[in-house]
């Protein structure tokens, strides 16, 4: 099941490129890349180094709804 996220929405409107995003945070751009996609589950510390390079809150980034999960799990 892929982990849906908003880092590329909030990333582009804060004008970083995935490559800066991710030198602000401590990975490589491949990783950031995989964040984005929902295809690498970040810690809770590097949820929350995003959340404060983008000056956003963990809700506001990674919240799921209950339905995408249950649409997810039906797949």
């Amino acid at each position: 099941m892929k982990n849906h996220n908003k880092v590329k929405i909030f990333r582009i409107e804060s004008e970083l490129t995935q490559k800066e995003l991710a030198s602000n945070v401590g990975v490589t751009r491949q990783t950031m890349s995989l964040i984005e996609k929902g295809e690498y589950n970040p810690t809770i510390n590097l949820c929350l180094r995003i959340c404060y390079q983008l000056n956003k809150t963990l809700d506001e980034i990674f919240w799921i709804d209950e339905g995408e999960i249950q649409h997810e799990t039906s797949k």
